[in-house]
């Protein structure tokens, strides 16, 4: 009940440690805060470190939500910022400095643009710069950017999809502007229709760019030259056996001793309708998988392993995969799915095998929105949903999994209704809130009554309803539970004052 300022207290993650396990198979994504935003459709989400001050930048439809992030995890609204046109969505926002100055260079999607940003002192934004789309690059229906760091200079290369799929190379301005470089027309052999992910290695002083192509379903890689300019190397297209890359959507990588991989997920056609987006239309489904490639000498991508999904994990519609941390020649992965509507802790060891850890159900979609951030030792995890109606971004703890046993968790709201609030409205809002039960599955048992203290300490509070969850799945999946937001809607106006508080017992 985000809109009328619940707190949600979490005593037994508040006194979790810290730090991190030495065994990484225990690893579990805990939600430390949501906060409200108020551009539509969070479809991506970034963050940096500025100063020793630490921000996440929410984006969607309209702006910016600007946040600042501290060492418990817990979000503060500072600002926001408007997109071109007032439109966007934004879409592969990225951070960086650029010669002394910090950056932040988004693709305004519908506006068929790439606006760059200065990030000011506090975490705020300053327009600087706008690049428009033009005959010879491919901004329209701008995506994807990634900077590549050379010796003399940076680049930006962003990736578009639907009317003018091609790859381009900007080179970054002292200024923050963009002057183009390079580009590539998607074709029958590279990978480029739809680049929805990308990622740059740097190998023994070499610069290889690899990016996924959504609509053509394979990967392609491309050398990147001091200049700016590149030229394709290999590409590897789906099967129907053991590929997985109908769909190719977040594309990462990591080097693990003296291996360097990377991995690629995807989100199926099956999951659109066959004669509305996609463009081919008759694929074979074989199942979900994410996929690792081993970079030879050359830095070609050869195929290497393949997780795949099964009833123990959670990767229907991989559209997100960020490197959560790397030690100890292993890197911990996170997987957004938008289908599953989870996050899911992957482990890729030295040899480049993928195992799966633990993952949490959000409760809401995951599109573009996922990021890593590390604060001192402490792994992070900025999530965005990108349903209209929730309109929320989300922060989680990478710890190690609490043993719960055979605990159960309620979860108590003690609130009273405004004096102006008719008997009418109170009985309408009880049943409303018995209702919910009926609505969400995750609830397993749903109790209520009216306060009959007589110590005087209740503070005004007149009704308690108490929930109880088997899991922490349960409490994720109500808290941004269609049904739950449209309670809060509901009965949010006649509410005088809450106060929520969850814990884990014996049943």
């Amino acid at each position: 009940m985000n809109s009328i300022k619940i707190s949600i207290a979490f005593f037994a993650l508040l006194l979790s440690p810290i730090c991190w396990s030495q065994n990484t198979d225990d690893l579990m994504p805990y939600l430390q805060d949501f906060k409200s935003v108020s551009a539509n459709n969070i479809v991506t989400v970034t963050s940096y470190e500025k100063d020793g001050n630490h921000y996440a930048y929410a984006g969607g439809f309209g702006g910016i939500d600007i946040f600042s992030l501290d060492k418990a995890g817990k979000l503060t609204p500072i600002g926001t910022q408007a997109l071109y046109k007032k439109e966007g969505p934004a879409r592969g926002m990225v951070a960086d400095n650029i010669n002394g100055t910090d950056f932040l260079f988004v693709a305004n999607k519908h506006g068929n643009a790439i606006e760059t940003f200065k990030i000011l002192d506090d975490g705020l934004l300053e327009q600087v710069s706008l690049t428009m789309d033009t005959d010879e690059t491919h901004l329209g229906i701008a995506i994807t950017l990634q900077v590549v760091h050379m010796k003399q200079a940076s680049y930006l290369f962003v990736g578009g999809l639907e009317e003018t799929p091609g790859l381009s190379s900007f080179k970054i301005e002292n200024d923050g502007k963009l002057s183009h470089v390079q580009s590539v027309k998607d074709d029958e052999e590279i990978y480029t229709d739809g680049i929805i992910g990308m990622f740059i290695h740097k190998i023994k002083g070499k610069s290889f760019l690899y990016t996924g192509g959504f609509q053509d379903n394979g990967v392609s890689s491309f050398r990147v030259y001091d200049n700016g300019t590149f030229k394709n190397i290999n590409n590897i297209g789906d099967n129907t056996t053991d590929r997985y890359l109908t769909g190719a959507y977040p594309v990462t990588g990591v080097q693990l001793g003296d291996n360097y991989y990377v991995v690629v997920g995807h989100r199926h056609h099956k999951y659109y309708e066959r004669n509305g987006f996609i463009k081919r239309t008759d694929f074979t489904y074989h199942g979900d998988g994410v996929s690792v490639f081993k970079i030879n000498r050359k830095g070609a991508l050869v195929p290497h392993f393949v997780l795949k999904d099964d009833e123990s994990t959670k990767l229907q519609g991989q559209t997100r995969i960020e490197i959560v941390s790397v030690k100890n020649n292993e890197a911990v992965l996170a997987v957004g799915t938008r289908d599953d509507a989870s996050i899911q802790l992957i482990k890729l060891d030295e040899n480049g095998t993928l195992t799966p850890l633990n993952y949490l159900e959000t409760g809401f979609s995951i599109y573009y929105g996922l990021r890593s951030h590390q604060i001192d030792d402490t792994s992070f995890l900025i999530a965005g949903s990108n349903r209209f109606d929730l309109k929320k971004v989300a922060t989680y703890k990478v710890a190690p999994k609490i043993n719960r046993g055979k605990k159960v968790l309620r979860h108590i709201v003690n609130l009273k209704y405004k004096d102006e609030a008719t008997e009418a409205q109170v009985n309408e809002a009880v049943k409303a809130f018995e209702n919910i039960k009926n609505e969400i599955p995750e609830i397993k048992d749903l109790e209520w009554g009216v306060n009959d203290s007589k110590e005087g300490a209740s503070k005004g509070l007149t009704h308690t309803f108490t929930l109880t969850f088997n899991d922490d799945h349960g409490r994720e999946i109500y808290l941004f539970h269609e049904a739950h937001i449209a309670l809060v809607n509901k009965i949010g106006p006649i509410i005088g004052d809450v106060l929520v508080m969850d814990y884990w017992t014996e049943e």
